[in-house]
């Protein structure tokens, strides 16, 4: 799903088709640590190898709009340009490397705020239009202000109604909105006078937000929050102890920009941003007499640098009890609609299988799932009911899987207390950061390539993004198998297998085979039935 001029902006929505090209339009730092310099640090330090071959990475652009004259204490002077060698830049660039995602920080007088409404308002009908980040930046993390004149007034005036997503600070939210951030009310309030100027989503961050007093746990954690008037999304993190952190706001709002031309989802973006601030405030140090600036380590690889995320605040507020695990390796997981189908796969050797025979009434629910609970004892296998969990727990079964869209209306905790199991979807980072909040026996990564099973509001998350989430859940010590889900043939299956996934589920590829017990026999001897420990 691509983004569109105009519509509602959706969490789960891939907004950049086009190249992975970052314009950074802001000022420069001369101590290294913020601005157009950490702009360029995170766009192309934002980047990935991974184990199967495959590279994501983003280029930067930049388009200077002020000189400043700074060092980790203080800015002494600052330099505006002028508007005909920014016009100079914006048509160089846009001849050759037209942007995917444009990132607006500084922007020295209102002259300059006009200049690149202008630009935004009159884009060239025949490129495709960019998504545009604005990062409010007029003050100094030294207090000094970086603009030659107050901008304000032109901000709100021209340039917020081309705006995609705001990333403001709480400072920055009460100069724009006068609206201090004392109540998670006032996120919904601020978001309403900014939609009146046209922005369509706000990113509230929370390193300087400091507290809100209806949300205890900000008292030693930072919660930013990204909203478009109807959905949230959350993220947390222990609060750092550390006297360092110069262009942390640069560096989030730079490397959300850089996720989202590689074609991250909003939502995924916003959860690979907050890990790239975290990991290197941890490791920031300082080399003059003021704070450093946050080290620059590349893509977020381990467990303890990603948020907990939530789509609600409450979410943070609920504890779970830890369902009973998996096997590590499910090995081949069919997911079958029929008891013939289940019967049959069990009788050629499958030892994991699920039953999803959707739109049942519980009447007439039950019957199946007692049969489906029985063939599993009878076969020796894990058998898992997709959505009926109340029948699934009342008749024994190995275990339950359910998707995003049930979870919410499942009882996650009765689940977990009956000692079945329990298998949740994901669509990415975000969701699966989520998901292992409620401590399941395994998350379906998916989907993985294009599928007919299912209507997805995501689109394909594709080999690298799998490998990248895989083994990122491996690197925690958390009891969760993974297994990959979507559109998997047996030809793609071995390129699956060589990432760090448990299992491989299968739809199509055993009930549409033209030889079902052919086709069981090559997806065991390349998948395997998973370990033995079936208990």
């Amino acid at each position: 799903m691509s983004w569109l001029p105009h519509t509602v902006i959706q969490p789960y929505q891939v907004l950049t088709p086009n190249k992975p090209i970052v314009w950074a339009i802001g000022g420069s730092d001369s101590s290294g640590g913020a601005g157009i310099q950490a702009d360029i640090q995170a766009i192309n330090g934002l980047r990935d190898d991974d184990a199967l071959g495959h590279r994501t990475a983003a280029q930067a652009c930049t388009l200077i709009t002020t000189v400043t004259a700074q060092n980790s204490e203080s800015v002494s002077d600052l330099l505006a340009m002028p508007l005909d060698l920014l016009e100079q830049q914006w048509l160089q660039l846009l001849a050759d490397m037209p942007p995917a995602v444009i990132k607006i920080s500084l922007l020295a007088n209102p002259a300059q705020v006009e200049w690149l409404a202008e630009q935004l308002a009159n884009w060239p009908a025949g490129l495709p239009q960019p998504l545009v980040i604005y990062d409010p930046v007029a003050i100094a993390s030294s207090g000094d202000t970086l603009t030659a004149e107050p901008i304000l007034d032109a901000v709100k005036n021209d340039l917020l109604r081309h705006v995609d997503i705001l990333t403001p600070n709480a400072n920055e939210v009460l100069a724009m909105t006068g609206i201090a951030l004392l109540s998670s009310a006032d996120l919904d309030r601020a978001f309403a006078v900014l939609r009146q100027h046209g922005v369509k989503t706000v990113l509230f961050k929370g390193g300087h937000t400091g507290l809100l007093m209806d949300v205890p746990v900000t008292d030693d954690h930072v919660l930013d929050a990204w909203t478009n008037g109807d959905h949230w999304r959350l993220c947390l993190s222990p609060q750092l102890n550390t006297h360092h952190g110069h262009g942390t706001g640069c560096s989030f709002a730079a490397s959300l920009a850089s996720a989202l031309a590689q074609g991250y989802a909003l939502e995924d973006a916003f959860a690979l941003a907050h890990a790239y601030v975290q990991q290197g405030l941890k490791a920031a140090i300082g080399q003059g007499k003021g704070p450093g600036p946050v080290l620059h380590l590349g893509w977020p690889k381990h467990w303890q640098d990603f948020p907990k995320t939530a789509n609600e605040l409450a979410e943070f507020d609920t504890e779970h009890t830890e369902c009973q695990p998996c096997p590590n390796r499910l090995g081949l997981y069919p997911v079958v609609p029929t008891i013939e189908w289940l019967q049959r796969l069990l009788a050629f050797g499958v030892k994991t299988i699920q039953l999803r025979a959707k739109g049942l009434s519980d009447a007439q629910a039950e019957p199946l799932v007692k049969q489906a609970v029985a063939l599993g004892k009878q076969y020796q296998a894990r058998v898992f009911i997709n959505d009926y969990w109340q029948l699934a727990i009342k008749h024994g079964a190995y275990g339950v899987h359910l998707g995003q869209e049930d979870v919410t209306d499942a009882d996650v905790e009765k689940i977990a207390r009956s000692g079945i199991r329990l298998g949740l979807s994901t669509h990415g980072y975000f969701e699966m950061l989520r998901a292992v909040q409620l401590k399941p026996s395994y998350l379906a990564l998916g989907h993985i390539f294009a599928t007919t099973t299912k209507d997805m509001p995501s689109t394909p998350q594709g080999l690298q993004k799998l490998a990248q989430q895989a083994c990122l859940l491996a690197s925690s010590d958390l009891r969760i198998s993974s297994v990959a889900i979507g559109g998997i043939d047996l030809e793609r299956a071995e390129q699956v297998m060589r990432t760090e996934i448990g299992s491989i589920a299968v739809v199509r590829a055993m009930t549409q085979a033209a030889d079902p017990e052919q086709a069981s026999q090559d997806w065991l001897n390349l998948v395997g039935v998973g370990d033995d420990n079936i208990a």
